[in-house]
């Protein structure tokens, strides 16, 4: 999720240690964990893996004093990472995206069968600014620039609070393709921490849907929940991604109010892609290597490489991870 935030102290971890945030999750690292680009201000990061190495694709920023609505960051070997600046992914808004503060959140991209890439992301709708729904964007390169010529949103849940965090998944085995997402419920919430935690609490679900597996566009059909917030989540759970590991579908979430310092990366795993899946973790927590409020952590696709961000300075920076998984536990190196 990404609105304006405060900053917060980060605390600092031993050096040389296995960090253990819960028993069901764990981080190996020699020292606190450094953001990539120096830090740049990088919020709801999405990876995707293509010929040429790792695209990044995040938050809309001000960048030179510049408005852009996606931002890019580019690496050959998921080390080293150059940001693209002021190239905007998706320069042109779609009609239905409010032009004054479209406020773009969370894009992720998915390559399609015919070389195609499709960007899903999510934006204040014109008819209604406090409103986020979904929408999607195609372009023929990685980088864009991608268009969105709709006249209305793509999935637009209004009655229940719109729709944020979408994020693409291929089922490689029975090649099916899905997208998950977050019902926002707490933007209609009745007050506290990220506007719901004062009762009753909204719902705010994960979605999964299945979509056309040449377009990625057309549903197919009813959304199907996977999860949703409880009483140890805080006044959410969001920032959906799904990753195929050791035989396994697993769902990363973030849950508590992303403004806070219990922000968090968690976890929760399933035999099959519709469910049930059962919570695990966290797997970064305020504190695991000197982190700040960890949250959106994306992973390529089928693949075991993730991105995140955490509080740094007066921003959100990404970080990186190689994920693992053994039994019910998700391990990550850093």
């Amino acid at each position: 999720m990404a609105r304006s935030i405060r900053n917060i102290c980060a605390a600092a971890l031993a050096a040389s240690v296995l960090v253990s945030a819960p028993a069901s999750a764990k981080v190996r690292r020699r020292s606190n964990l450094a953001p990539v680009m120096n830090g740049q201000n990088f919020p709801d990061p999405g990876v995707i893996r293509t010929g040429d190495g790792w695209h990044a694709f995040s938050t809309n920023g001000i960048v030179n004093n510049q408005k852009v609505h996606v931002q890019m960051a580019y690496t050959p070997d998921f080390k080293s990472w150059t940001f693209r600046g002021t190239k905007d992914a998706m320069p042109k808004l779609a009609p239905w995206v409010n032009a004054a503060a479209p406020k773009i959140w969370a894009p992720d991209v998915t390559q399609l069968a015919d070389g195609r890439f499709i960007m899903y992301y999510c934006a204040s709708l014109a008819s209604k600014p406090a409103t986020h729904c979904l929408g999607y964007a195609t372009s023929k390169n990685v980088e864009g620039p991608y268009t969105d010529t709709s006249n209305s949103p793509w999935i637009c849940p209004q009655a229940q609070g719109g729709a944020i965090d979408p994020a693409g998944f291929l089922d490689a085995g029975p090649h099916k393709r899905y997208v998950v997402y977050k019902v926002d419920g707490n933007s209609i919430g009745h007050g506290g921490e990220c506007g719901n935690i004062v009762k009753p609490i909204v719902p705010t679900p994960l979605f999964l849907q299945q979509v056309n597996v040449n377009n990625g566009r057309d549903l197919i059909g009813s959304p199907i929940q996977i999860l949703t917030n409880g009483p140890a989540d805080g006044p959410y759970v969001e920032a959906p991604s799904l990753t195929y590991l050791d035989g396994k579908y697993v769902l990363f979430f973030s849950s508590q109010c992303y403004a806070t310092p219990k922000y968090d990366v968690s976890y929760a795993i399933a035999d099959k892609i519709t469910g049930p899946y059962t919570k695990y973790g966290p797997l970064f927590v305020t504190g695991t290597l000197g982190l700040t409020a960890p949250g959106g952590m994306d992973v390529a696709i089928n693949g075991d490489h993730a991105v995140f961000h955490a509080n740094h300075g007066s921003g959100r920076a990404m970080y990186t991870a190689i994920l693992s998984l053994s039994g019910t536990k998700v391990s990550a190196k850093v």
